[in-house]
């Protein structure tokens, strides 16, 4: 019996970039489980959209679908949209055995690949010492998504040893800009933003901009299509697979 498909399932946004950025992670997910279907899909603005994905895969003949979104918090996208898709679809082909996945979530593991970026964007702004760090979000009304960020903030700030504020693109307080002032405030000039965003666009667009008027030295790109968040899509892979096994 073939093994469940996998449905990388991203929000979407008219920003070319965004959609170009989960192409390359998907590949890079297939490049580490050839064995495997692997499609992209999207939630609304770009294409292909989540349904059109599933009929495909069923077309082809899978009656085993996981979906893994690709969000990094367990905010309204990830408590109303997915499970809304995953319902559509089921009531589509009710037949197809389709589980969502957990998030991918805000993992440890990441921050090694926000220090990759970090250090690509202070190579380029040949920066080379720090007294601050902002880790921009894109912020949710949800408190818990919010918090969940701050923790991450606190952990990288700890290993840096290097005090760090959790900033919002949107929906919370403060801002990146702002976030940069309250630390020159305090008489650092040496501060960087590090980007938590899966992929390019308007958020992490207006994120950069207010940092860097505020008078950031660096901000970097988002996490992108990096073998560790890679990792963290089959890993959430894996246990959905389990989970549509029968007891």
């Amino acid at each position: 019996m073939a093994a469940p498909a996998l449905v990388a399932l991203a929000h979407g946004s008219r920003d070319p970039r965004s959609a170009q950025t989960i192409t390359a992670l998907v590949n890079e997910v297939r490049s580490m489980r050839p064995d495997l279907r692997i499609e992209q899909a999207f939630l609304e603005l770009s294409r292909p959209s989540f349904q059109t994905v599933v009929d495909r895969l069923v077309k082809a003949g899978h009656e085993e679908i996981v979906v893994v979104p690709l969000l990094l918090t367990e905010a309204y996208h990830a408590k109303v949209d997915v499970p809304s898709a995953v319902a559509a679809a089921t009531e589509r082909h009710p037949a197809l055995k389709i589980r969502a996945t957990s998030v991918l979530g805000l993992e440890a593991r990441f921050l090694e690949v926000l220090d990759v970026r970090l250090r690509q964007a202070l190579t380029e702004a040949r920066v080379r010492e720090l007294d601050a760090l902002v880790l921009a979000a894109a912020g949710s009304s949800d408190p818990l998504a919010n918090q969940a960020v701050a923790r991450l903030g606190r952990l990288w700030g700890a290993h840096h040893k290097l005090p760090v504020t959790a900033a919002f693109a949107s929906a919370a307080p403060p801002a990146a800009g702002e976030a940069v002032r309250a630390f020159r405030a305090e008489g650092r000039r040496h501060i960087a933003v590090a980007s938590l965003f899966l992929a390019p666009g308007f958020l992490p667009d207006r994120a950069a901009e207010l940092a860097l008027e505020a008078g950031a030295v660096a901000v970097s790109a988002p996490l992108g299509a990096h073998p560790e968040v890679a990792r963290t899509i089959l890993a959430r892979y894996a246990v959905g697979a389990v989970e549509l096994v029968p007891v």
